[in-house]
């Protein structure tokens, strides 16, 4: 697969929705960007809060942009809050250092990736998981 399809893309954000129903979870919004970072899919569970969606897209982003899925960032913001500051001011507010972004992979070449929001960070990043990997793909979540 050399691009996300948009039949790959529902795949993923089904499967992520349908975990945090399983896992009864508060309701989410998932965003599936491609590798170029335009937004493939994205839809908000009914009672998502004011701001998820834009969550949800930063982690996305913030994975894509970066290379790396958005927990790595965390550890990064952790380490270095200089630096992901910066990055975040070049990318206009628009990086979310939190789990819940998780790059899309097909072997070694990179699809997109998936941002999820709603819940704990640890859980949005198992929806986002679990979207991936069942669509056939590798998740990494950083």
């Amino acid at each position: 697969m050399a691009e996300l399809t948009l039949d790959v893309a529902r795949k993923i954000l089904d499967v992520a929705l349908a975990k945090g129903v399983e896992k009864k979870l508060k309701p989410l919004v998932v965003t599936v960007l491609d590798a170029r970072g335009c937004v493939k899919i994205s839809a908000a569970q009914d009672g998502t809060s004011l701001l998820r969606s834009e969550v949800a897209h930063g982690k996305a982003y913030g994975a894509l942009a970066m290379g790396m899925g958005s927990r790595a960032l965390f550890q990064r913001a952790q380490e270095q809050a200089y630096f992901i500051s910066a990055v975040n001011t070049m990318a206009q507010g628009r990086l979310i250092p939190v789990p819940g972004g998780v790059l899309i992979q097909d072997g070694s070449t990179l699809l997109g990736a998936v941002g999820v929001s709603g819940d704990t960070s640890d859980n949005d990043e198992i929806c986002a998981v679990a979207g991936i990997e069942a669509a056939g793909l590798k998740a990494n979540a950083g």
